[in-house]
């Protein structure tokens, strides 16, 4: 063996291959700006400020089965699933994260050379998930207001198009791609995968038109509105025939039993979840007109739970820079097409206040 060893073995594409660039954890930012962690304000992962509901904490701490794996065919999460979304079980099926729902659907649609349609700037786990199926990302660019081009779109469908892969509301613009639209997209006969990890926040859903159309997917999670990123609960609406395909190609005990249980008490206390909700709308929006005072930024109108925003004078990464020395953490891509905006969490009251102050003093000691 050559002195790479088995360096040489690995697949030809992933040599170069450019991984997902996540948020950064509590930890890293602390030890960067030198705070201690609960001194952190973190904004950059559109987590929920309030975190979940206390009776997930509660039912974790009374349950005594967790050396005994968890039902791989998640039996009792498909139903309460099924009762949150109103879609029958058999079109349900749960994973860790969407994230890894995104993968699981790409292996199954997508081969090596294949296509899919994608709308950037947008979420890059989609990129990130084809490119390790050895797919083509075929881009067709966002308009100067974030809308998708639905003519573009189809121009763009070839013989290869396995897939359409759609965030709605956009990551990270916020904005949602209007039904009629999205119907347009499913009149082609491509799959179409809706990602509507905000749809708490936006309160527009094409979910009832899973059973309608066999080329449509649906993606949710619990990350955001429930407060459970750490528990990677992710999930999907699915023609019944895709579902039993993706729950034979996952692995087998995808979602944790701490998970089922977090779903499970989340549900319970869903009206409160939902207060909470208004209040991180509320937030954003209050975000958004705070923002708009500042003359040097463009903020755009969110339907998430974050606010995305142009710097028009300096650079973004001035002010990424700047706020995680006063240990504020928002997202900053750094790539070309991103390199001039900044992506901002709604947090709470106290953090919006904190963090507008933060940027009007970095403004002041630019000049």
């Amino acid at each position: 063996m050559s002195k790479d060893g088995i360096v040489n073995l690995i697949r030809p594409e992933l040599v170069n291959f450019t991984g997902y660039s996540a948020g950064k954890s509590l930890e890293e930012v602390a030890a960067s700006a030198r705070f201690p962690i609960n001194g952190v304000i973190k904004l950059d992962a559109n987590e929920n400020p309030y975190g979940c509901s206390p009776k997930v904490l509660e039912a974790l701490s009374k349950y005594d089965s967790f050396s005994v794996y968890p039902d791989s065919g998640q039996r009792e999460l498909r139903k309460l699933l099924e009762d949150y979304t109103g879609v029958g079980a058999e079109y349900i099926v749960a994973s860790s994260g969407s994230d890894q729902m995104i993968g699981l659907i790409t292996q199954l649609f997508v081969s090596p050379g294949d296509e899919v349609i994608n709308f950037p700037p947008t979420f890059d786990i989609f990129r990130f998930a084809v490119a390790l199926c050895n797919g083509k990302v075929v881009d067709v660019p966002r308009d100067e207001n974030y809308n998708v081009d639905i003519a573009a779109a189809k121009k763009a469908i070839t013989k290869k198009t396995k897939l359409i892969v759609l965030a709605n509301p956009n990551n990270p613009t916020g904005n949602p791609t209007p039904q009629p639209d999205i119907l347009e997209l499913l009149d082609t006969g491509v799959p179409v995968l809706a990602d509507e990890a905000y749809v708490e926040f936006c309160g527009e859903t094409v979910t009832q038109l899973v059973s309608k159309y066999e080329n449509l997917m649906v993606l949710r999670t619990f990350s955001k509105w429930a407060g459970l990123a750490s528990f990677r609960i992710g999930y999907g609406l699915f023609p019944p025939k895709i579902a039993d395909y993706l729950m034979n190609i996952k692995m087998p005990y995808s979602v944790s039993a701490a998970s089922t249980i977090a779903v499970r008490e989340s549900l319970k206390d869903a009206d409160m979840l939902m207060e909470r909700v208004k209040k991180i709308v509320a937030e954003r929006d209050r975000l958004f007109e705070e923002l708009k005072k500042i003359e040097w930024l463009k903020p755009f109108p969110s339907r998430a739970n974050f606010i995305f925003c142009k710097v028009l004078n300096g650079t973004a990464k001035q002010i990424y820079e700047g706020l995680m020395d006063r240990s504020i953490i928002i997202r900053y891509a750094g790539n070309s097409v991103l390199k001039d905006f900044i992506r901002i969490g709604a947090g709470k009251p106290e953090h919006t206040d904190i963090l507008v102050k933060a940027i009007r003093d970095i403004e002041a000691k630019r000049h």
